[in-house]
Order: structure tokens, then sequence, then C-alpha cells
């Protein structure tokens, strides 16, 4: 590897045949040396999901200059913690995951194996963006993405992030972005989230489906509003689950258990 060029380290749910990873690595390598670990096929929806019932094999896809190229049989987040614990030989200056072949703003954060990738490598206090488009097509068209992807990831080259903290990247699918919005996370649910197949005359099969329903459809300060209208979402994002606001309240709730 080239040492005195920043290491990126790249991956996705959607498999390292994907258009969108592809795309990334595109954009990104000007940044740096890149590597990239992927799922050896899609992996959607996975989150931060992990194999532990069976062995994790990768092997080497392409090798060029500035650009080394794996795919894994694990979840994105074994793809992340298998090459930093075993194929590496420095720690990386950025994980990156993406370009994800879907929206992955609001609740979908918790879901995506795309958010798998950065998560991971946020949790090993390394520096990690996710990105993602709002078009799940496998000829999706990610070049209106691209420049506002490499001045975002020179950015947080340059700069970094706080501990526990990472960056959810969203872009509308058209192709005249208005610009950036750092946004919250829209606050919403899915609905109707099952269509039945049945098989042989049983009705026990289902397909995941559904719509997303934005419970503040007026507030312009989250992601879901600003993809909306047309904005690159950027939605700072903590690992830390902890619910800070309740402590104190729930200290007083406990106050009242008797033993």
């Amino acid at each position: 590897m080239e040492s005195k060029k920043p290491l990126i380290l790249v991956s996705n749910d959607d498999g390292v045949m994907a258009k969108g990873i592809s795309e990334l690595v595109k954009f990104l390598r000007p940044l740096g040396e890149i590597v990239v670990m992927a799922p050896d096929s899609p992996r959607s929806g996975s989150g931060s999901a992990l194999t532990v019932t069976h062995p994790v094999h990768y092997q080497l896809v392409k090798k060029e200059v500035g650009l080394t190229v794996y795919k894994c049989t694990g979840t994105p987040t074994d793809c992340i913690k298998l090459a930093l614990g075993a194929v590496l030989d420095r720690k990386p200056d950025l994980v990156v995951g993406g370009i994800n072949h879907g929206d992955n703003s609001a609740i979908n954060v918790h879901y995506s194996g795309t958010m798998g990738v950065v998560i991971e490598g946020c949790l090993k206090g390394i520096p990690s963006i996710g990105f993602s488009l709002c078009n799940h097509q496998p000829d999706a068209d990610f070049e209106p993405a691209g420049l506002y992807i490499r001045k975002i990831a020179a950015m947080i080259l340059e700069k970094g992030l706080p501990p526990l903290t990472c960056l959810n990247v969203n872009f509308p699918d058209t192709p005249h972005l208005k610009g950036v919005k750092v946004c919250e996370q829209a606050k919403g649910c899915w609905e109707n989230e099952w269509v039945t197949c049945p098989r042989l005359d049983d009705h026990h099969y289902f397909w995941l489906t559904g719509s997303f329903t934005d419970h503040e459809l007026e507030n312009e300060n989250n992601d879901h509003w600003a993809l909306e209208n047309g904005y690159v979402a950027i939605t700072p994002t903590t690992v830390d689950m902890t619910a800070y606001g309740f402590i104190d309240e729930l200290n007083d709730y406990c106050k009242q258990i008797e033993f």
C-alpha cells in the first residue's frame, strides 16, 4: 500500500459487483489508497448483523495501483471486522459505505447494511461515512452525487469526526441537486409492510414491502424533507444509544422500587 496516502476502507450491502460501489471507488480514488472488502452478493437489510454459525471466507478480486478489491462471504459488518482484524496492515483513515442503491434516511439507518459498515467503522474509532441514493435500480445514475461525495470525504479526512459519531449522507434521485442540508433523522415508521405470495395454496408466505410515513411532514430540519425537496441530506449519527435525557427521570422511578 502507498503508506503516504490516506487509506480508505470501502464496503456496502449491495455486493461487490453493484454499480454503486464501483462508482464510489471512482469518486474516492483521487483521495487516497482504496481497499474494498464487500459482500460477495447482496446483503440489503442486514443492519449490523454478524456471521456466527459458520466461517467467513474472503478472496482477492482485483489489485492495481491504488486499489485492492476483495469479496467476502459474510455480512457488511463482517467485512469491516475482517479487513481491520486480518487483512489491512494499518488502520484506515476513513471507512466509507455505499453508494447504496436506495434511501437510508430516517429510521432506515437501523436496518441498513450500508450503515452497518459505517457503524462498525465508527465503533472502531475510525471516521466513517455512509452514502446512499434514492434509487433502487441496478443502473442508477450516481454521477450527480460524485463531486459531493469527494468533497464530503475529503472534508472528513481533514477534520475528522467526534468520537462515536458518523455521517449518514443521502442523495435525492435528481440530476440537479440544490445543495447540502445538515439534518436530523426524520421521525416516522414503515406501514403495510407485508404482501402475500402464496405457494401451493399455502398463504403463509410473505414478501417484505411497505411505505414510509413521515410523522413530521412540515419539519424542514429532517432528512426526509431535505430529500423530498432536492437537497443532499447529511445526518450526523451517534452510535451511543444511551437516552441521556431520561436518566434523571428513570432514577426517580427506580427510587420507588422496593426489595
